[in-house]
Order: C-alpha cells, then structure tokens, then sequence
C-alpha cells in the first residue's frame, strides 16, 4: 500500500488528486491541511507518514509579486524542514510550471523551489520529480486565477462577457490527465531533477473561447449536446459544465407537442454526438445509481411516474435534490465527479430515458460507486 500525501490538497489540482487517489485500489491518502504549515508539529507527523509526497501548495496571485515568490519559497523550505527534523525521505513530486522560463518572481519561486528540493534529496538520498507542468484546466478551477478556461467558462455561464487579453497559443493539459500522469511517476518511482509533463492539446485563446462560446449557444441556452469531434473537446465540455449553477440550469424543460393523438417529446438533441439512450422502468420506492463517472456525460430524463434525482459533488457534503414529473417532461444532467441516483417517489411504475456517452474505451474504468 502506497501511502501518499499532498500538499495543497484542497486547491484545484490538489482536490483533482486527492479524489482520483481514493479510486485507487493500492493507494493510501494521508490527509494534509494548510494549516499544518503553521504547525510544525502537525508537519512533521504529515511527513513521516507517507511515502509519497505531492508539494503543490503554492501561491499563484498577488497584488505584490514579492509576496507570491516569499511564501513559494517558504512553504518549500517548511517541507524540507519537516523531513529532515523527522529524518525521513519520502519520493517528492514538486508541481513546478513552464513559467520557469519566464522573467517573473513567480516563475523564479517555482524555479528556486523545484532547486531546493533536488539539493535536499541529494543531500538525504531522497527521490525527487520536478514536475514542469503546462496550464492546467478542468472542472471547478477558480475562475481569475487558476486559468483563462476557468475564467472563460465562468464568464459565459454567469451572464458575464469575457474578453481576450493576449491573443496567444497555449499548451494545455487537463487535470485528469496531469494526475494520471502524478500515479504514473508515483507507482514507477521515476526521478528526475527536470520532468516536463506532456500537454494535451495547444490552442489560441481566440479557438478556446469559440468552442465555449458554441458550447453556450448549443447547450446552456438551448440544451442540445454539441458535437464533441476529440477527446480534448469532451474535456473542454465537462469543464465548462463545471461552471453552471446547477440548482437553477436544472431541471431543463423538455420541447413537446401535445395533441389529440397524444404528446411526443424530444428527448436528447444531439449536435452529431452520439452515443447511447436507453429505458428503464422502477416500482416504486426503489433507488438506481448512487454511482459517479470521472469522463462520461449521462443525461436522465423522467418521462412517466415521480422521481427525486440526487446529486452529490465528491469530497463535499451538500447535496442537490431534484423532483421530476412526466407529466412535466424534464431532464438533468449528471456532471462528472458527482454521485448520483434516482429513486421512484410515486406509486406508479417510473419510466426514465437515459442517455450515455461513450466516446471513452469502454474498457477503461470510469464508473465508482458511492452512496449520495
């Protein structure tokens, strides 16, 4: 059992992480909260309890420059600290970034730390990677700061006009990604002063803001699931429904014509997607899901009966309730990382129409279980 432990866990990347570790089989989390860098007891307990440890903690925004490269180089200088008074050397992943390369005193922190701690290693005959990441993005990133797609996706789905500061190509990888990437070097013990980690895809910010704009038009005012031609594109559509304010975008009022012969409903409007739509019926009382996916899009759509459908984000603890009707055809969308389920309230059969992508190898496991 590997016993890893990261810093900075609930920030963007590190929440990401901490989530995908808990589907992993022969991983142990060690918990790691911020305010252990103001105790230096509970520091060092942290440390000499894992075999791995993933350093993403770190300041990327400031008014004062100064302000990020001092605490950068803080926060680093704690965690070596903390190893050397416990005089253990566990493999340290350092999250480092391309502004390396730049002339900028948050690009100099990250150049500094990634420095610091491969001079500790070698110094205790520790293992050290020095991640150099490209941007990051993926769903629940802080818009302004994490990303310009956090920023973009946020903007247009909260009635706000982003705007395109420089019109350059970046290199972008998204979150999944980099942590699969993260259990890869964990599990092979890879070390490596310098270890670029490869992008997924690279992008004018202009092409970024034209997919989130159609994915707006299709589905935020429309409902209609757009065409997603690459992998990179359904990544870029389960962030930006990241963003939606699910309480109130949910339940989406179906299109239905009703007439002497009956209603007909459209269930999934599709923008050449695909994927797969299916039925199903439960008697009442009884509860379908409790279960989340980390890539699929799913859609549920109640057509006969009540239902309640149940939402729950992983690693919080609110949860989103929704009651739908068939004689109020709706639908609600399962984002990815949400434990969901549906459960017959009526005294009648319910009949729901599910729909599922599966642009993913089916092969490759994206559904968990766990209770909402």
């Amino acid at each position: 059992m590997l016993k890893v432990g990261i810093t900075g866990q609930p920030g963007f990347v590190g929440s990401h992480l901490y989530n995908l570790l808990g589907t992993e089989p022969d991983i142990q989390r060690i918990p790691c909260r911020d305010e252990f860098f103001s105790d230096e007891k509970a520091l060092r307990n942290f440390v000499k309890q894992c075999d791995v440890i993933v350093h993403l903690a770190a300041m990327n925004r400031h008014p004062d420059p100064q302000v990020i490269y001092d605490t950068n180089i803080r926060l680093v200088k704690q965690l070596i600290a903390a190893m050397e008074a416990e005089q253990v050397a566990p493999h340290v992943l350092f999250s480092s970034s391309t502004q390396e390369e730049r002339d900028n005193l948050y690009g100099a922190s990250k150049r500094e730390g990634r420095q610091l701690l491969a001079e500790w290693a070698e110094r205790n005959g520790g293992k050290f990677t020095g991640c150099v990441i490209p941007n990051v993005f993926g769903p629940f990133g802080k818009p302004n700061y994490n990303s310009v797609v956090a920023t973009f996706c946020h903007k247009l789905t909260h009635g706000e006009e982003p705007e395109i500061q420089v019109d350059g190509s970046i290199r972008l990888i998204y979150v999944g990604d980099l942590c699969r990437e993260f259990i890869k070097i964990m599990r092979t013990a890879e070390t490596a002063v310098l270890r670029p980690i490869p992008y997924g895809a690279e992008r004018k910010v202009s092409e970024l803001l034209a997919t989130f704009r159609r994915f707006k038009e299709l589905y935020f005012e429309q409902g209609i699931l757009p065409e997603l031609r690459d992998r990179f594109e359904v990544q870029l559509f389960n962030t930006f429904c990241g963003y939606l304010d699910y309480k109130t975008f949910y339940p989406f009022s179906l299109k239905n014509n009703t007439d002497a012969r009956g209603t007909f409903v459209e269930l999934v409007k599709l923008d050449h997607l695909g994927g797969q739509v299916s039925f199903s019926t439960t008697v009442p009382g009884v509860t379908r899901g409790n279960h989340y996916h980390t890539r699929k899009i799913e859609r549920f759509a109640v057509i006969r009966g009540k239902a309640r459908i149940e939402l729950r984000r992983i690693g919080t603890t609110e949860k989103m309730v929704f009651e739908l009707d068939g004689d109020h055809p709706a639908f609600v969308d399962m984002p990815v990382w949400h434990t969901h389920n549906i459960t017959n309230i009526g005294d009648d059969e319910l009949y729901t129409v599910f729909w599922i992508n599966e642009f993913y190898n089916p092969e490759d496991p994206d559904t968990f279980f766990e209770e909402a």
